[in-house]
């Protein structure tokens, strides 16, 4: 039996080894491909070629698609976000870090550690797991708990506590599942993912004003017809690949600003008529066939409820 599990636990660690070569060979030919663009069109202004690697972007992501539909190749998105990190963070250590002030190297090695850690902290954390034991030991003042499904459900839905399809689990205060994190977002992890949303788009932008003053030169020195180098368009393509990185993260960051504001997660915006409270039942009115239904927000307390609330979330 030992046995057994010692060759299921050694299969488990290759295939998750060969998902995180995968995504560093990807992460790799990305990088290098988006740094066709600056080579290519030096004399483009930056908002030509953002999105020129906006659609190169698309492109591979199509490919890698391709690969994992009729080759069976599968990354890891978490690993494919790390060596991203670490790739960008090479690339400043070995060109940008030339060209900026002391001051702003310790800031950005600073980010970009912190970063690290909590990228290890949110794919290792729990966010609020529950089993149909847990909701009877946080309920034992109530009635006993039904073993019917559909009491385990009810009980479940009036907690918040959501099913996740990718984790096959149910989910305390359950927001979205992750796929670049590997890990569910929920109760107890949900104000490290704000944390760490936020700590991405600073680091981007951050990374985006050190390039933009190397590529300024770079310019400069296109204009006088020099040939550019690897390393000028590594710096280039890096820089907007951050700024592609920035736009989509503010959007993503704004939205869930706004959902802590009112006290709703991703899924119960999405999936609002799976779940009663969220419903209020319209009567039948002449000429309708059925009764309808209309969003409401019970949770809703006001901005300043709401944000203790989600604050307090973690205890």
């Amino acid at each position: 039996m030992l046995v057994l599990d010692d060759q299921k636990s050694m299969r488990i660690s290759l295939k998750l080894i060969g998902r995180c070569m995968i995504s560093c060979i990807f992460v790799f030919l990305t990088q290098f491909a988006l740094s066709i663009v600056p080579r290519f069109f030096a004399a483009s202004s930056l908002l030509i070629q953002l999105p020129l690697s906006a659609l190169l972007l698309l492109v591979l992501l199509g490919t890698g698609r391709c690969c994992r539909r009729f080759l069976g190749v599968y990354a890891s998105a978490p690993a494919f976000v790390f060596f991203n990190l670490l790739f960008i963070w090479g690339v400043y250590i070995v060109i940008l870090r030339k060209v900026i002030s002391p001051l702003m190297g310790i800031v950005l090695n600073g980010e970009v550690v912190m970063l690290i850690i909590g990228l290890y902290s949110i794919l290792s954390s729990d966010p609020g797991f529950v089993t149909s034991r847990s909701l009877c030991s946080d309920n034992h003042a109530e009635d006993s708990f039904s073993e019917d499904e559909a009491h385990f459900e009810g009980s479940f839905s009036s907690r918040r506590v959501r099913y996740c399809k990718s984790c096959k689990a149910y989910v305390k205060g359950f927001d979205h599942h992750c796929p670049a994190f590997g890990n569910c977002i929920g109760q107890k992890n949900h104000v490290l993912f704000m944390v760490l949303l936020v700590g991405f788009v600073i680091t981007e932008a951050s990374y985006i004003m050190d390039s933009f003053k190397f590529a300024t030169k770079f310019q400069k020195m296109d204009e006088t017809g020099q040939e550019t180098s690897l390393s000028e368009n590594l710096v280039i393509s890096t820089m907007l690949f951050c700024l592609l990185q920035v736009l989509w993260q503010g959007v993503f960051l704004t939205w869930h600003i706004y959902c802590v504001c009112v006290n709703i997660r991703t899924d119960e915006w999405i999936n609002w008529k799976k779940y009663p409270e969220f419903q209020i039942i319209i009567p039948i009115q002449p000429g309708l066939s059925s009764e309808g239904r209309r969003f409401r927000n019970p949770y809703n307390k006001g901005v300043f409820c709401n944000m203790k609330d989600f604050l307090a979330s973690e205890e």
